[in-house]
């Protein structure tokens, strides 16, 4: 009975964490729906905006949560303080572009970069970290650097932004792969790191009267301040879900967002998508695909192998014990040697 509450606890247990990655990836796929709102205000200002609120949404959730251990500690690494320096540049990079590409009739594209942003982090880990792949995965490779290049006759040009936000994104993988510490609290640190910077910008626009906060009502400003919370929430469910769920279901999860900004970019902003366009990008689907077939495939036969080798051993833990049990028995079992008395010494005179 244990053990079947235990099994229901845990597959209600994964369910949640489904949930909650259905819930952090949905929502990094409507995001393109909340930028435009935030019109007249620019790129920069939006980008500054949401450092200072993700920062003051996010120290405030630490301090409920009571999670002020990791600053001393993370004080006292300035290697790991350098790292956290570079992840806040291209995450901002990243964010910029983004914000930049939605409002300005690129959300196809940028969607792109987040197709293809799974491949870069592949060829960033071959170029800097000199990982070996696997057939599939060169192929898959191949097959995106196939979609580029026809885009790019498409576009005219490279597809900039789409290789912005990719491999800025892999960048910022890459660089909190070293850094290795909570969401919440990476995301505290990025934001302090650029936090007097956009403080500064925004000082700046309104003593220039440029500013738009304030100066376009109060549901502006209300949809300003609650970028933080737009920028926390999903990263707060992505926790859950990354502590529920498998590594395996959350690398499928990764692609909503990019679909719903691809359907969204089509029906909802009409971007238009020409036969070359929809080559290119059939191109990264099928490259995908077949990047998702092997990664599920390996992690397939990896977690097979770690279940012959736990039989093996349990079959051979078990082989020893009975073996042992059998010789203990054996010597229990078999007649205890006679000897024979030792021959008593004669008694020796008393002195008196």
């Amino acid at each position: 009975m244990k053990a079947d509450g235990d099994q229901r606890a845990g597959l209600l247990d994964q369910r949640a964490g489904l949930l909650y990655g259905i819930g952090a990836y949905g929502m990094w796929g409507l995001v393109p729906l909340y930028w435009p709102l935030l019109e007249p205000a620019g790129a920069m200002e939006i980008l500054a905006h949401r450092m200072v609120w993700s920062l003051a949404f996010v120290a405030i959730g630490l301090l409920v949560l009571r999670r002020r251990r990791w600053i001393p500690e993370l004080i006292r690494q300035p290697r790991k303080l350098g790292l956290i320096a570079v992840a806040a540049v291209t995450i901002s990079l990243n964010w910029g572009f983004y914000i930049w590409a939605v409002n300005t009739g690129h959300v196809v594209e940028a969607s792109l970069g987040y197709f293809i942003n799974p491949l870069v982090t592949i060829a960033m880990g071959v170029l800097l970290l000199k990982e070996r792949l696997r057939p599939a995965q060169w192929t898959a490779v191949f097959i995106a650097l196939a979609a580029v290049l026809v885009l790019a006759i498409g576009y005219g040009q490279p597809p900039w932004i789409s290789l912005v936000l990719a491999f800025s994104f892999a960048t910022y993988g890459l660089v909190k792969k070293k850094i290795n510490i909570g969401g919440l609290e990476s995301l505290a640190a990025e934001t302090a790191v650029l936090f007097l910077p956009a403080l500064g910008y925004l000082v700046w626009l309104g003593a220039s009267g440029s500013a738009t906060f304030g100066s376009e009502g109060t549901g502006q400003m209300a949809l300003l301040a609650a970028t933080g919370v737009v920028t926390a929430l999903p990263l707060i469910c992505f926790g859950a879900a990354a502590i529920r769920v498998p590594l395996s279901t959350l690398g499928l999860l990764q692609y909503l967002a990019p679909v719903f900004q691809f359907v969204l970019g089509i029906t909802y902003f009409h971007e238009a998508m020409p036969p070359e366009r929809w080559a290119g990008f059939s191109l990264v689907w099928l490259a995908l695909v077949i990047l998702t077939w092997d990664a599920l495939r390996n992690a397939r036969r990896t977690r097979s192998e770690a279940l012959r080798l736990t039989a093996e051993a349990a079959e051979a833990a078990a082989t020893t014990t009975a073996s042992g049990s059998g010789s203990g028995l054996a010597q229990a079992e078999a007649p205890l040697p006679v000897t024979e008395p030792a021959p008593s010494r004669p008694r020796e005179p008393d002195p008196r």
